[in-house]
């Protein structure tokens, strides 16, 4: 009788361990997904001092727009959550795309090289962050999955594990852009 229970006992621990683990496992890919999002993110930001220079050579007394780009930084700059991050980031989008429209307004601009490589930098790290939010949310949904699951969710439950959140689009993102011809 207590080799049952004891036999029944060490499978109960075992498997408890067992998805601990996993949840820990997938707590991990979530943040280390987060941290691509976040190098990459950076490196926008790190590039928009050197973007809002070469504008301001050309367009000086679009002040506002500048100012709203220095200013989105430093919020994302300072972000502490990545939600907080979140938030930012999509401030930080809208802004650089009125600074890109923007720039339609002055030829000389438009053909600046600086402003061209810059242009292109900034078009290919959003591409990489396009990717790795949806990596990002792929891993998040799969840990918030074994969270809610049985009979994962009970480990979840014993040891506080907490659901992460998803990377939404914000306003911004999901206005229609305007086309002219």
């Amino acid at each position: 009788m207590f080799g049952i229970v004891g036999g029944a006992g060490a499978l109960v621990a075992l498997g408890t361990v067992y998805m601990y683990n996993d949840l820990v496992k997938t707590r991990l890919k979530v943040d280390n997904q987060w941290s691509q999002i976040d190098v990459q993110l950076k490196m926008r930001a790190d590039l928009l001092p050197n973007l809002v220079e070469t504008v301001k050579g050309y367009a000086a007394h679009e002040k506002a727009t500048l100012d709203e780009v220095i200013s989105a930084r430093s919020r994302y700059l300072t972000a502490k959550t990545p939600e907080d991050m979140m938030n930012a980031s999509g401030e930080l989008s809208g802004v650089l795309s009125k600074l890109f429209a923007l720039s339609e307004a002055y030829p000389d601009l438009k053909a600046n090289q600086n402003f061209l490589d810059l242009q292109g930098r900034l078009a290919d790290i959003e591409e990489k962050i396009a990717n790795y939010r949806q990596f990002y949310n792929d891993t998040v949904m799969m840990y918030n999955q074994k969270i809610q699951t049985v009979p994962t969710n009970i480990v979840a439950a014993l040891f506080s594990f907490k659901e992460s959140s998803f990377w939404r689009a914000d306003e911004a993102d999901k206005a229609l852009p305007k086309v002219k011809f």
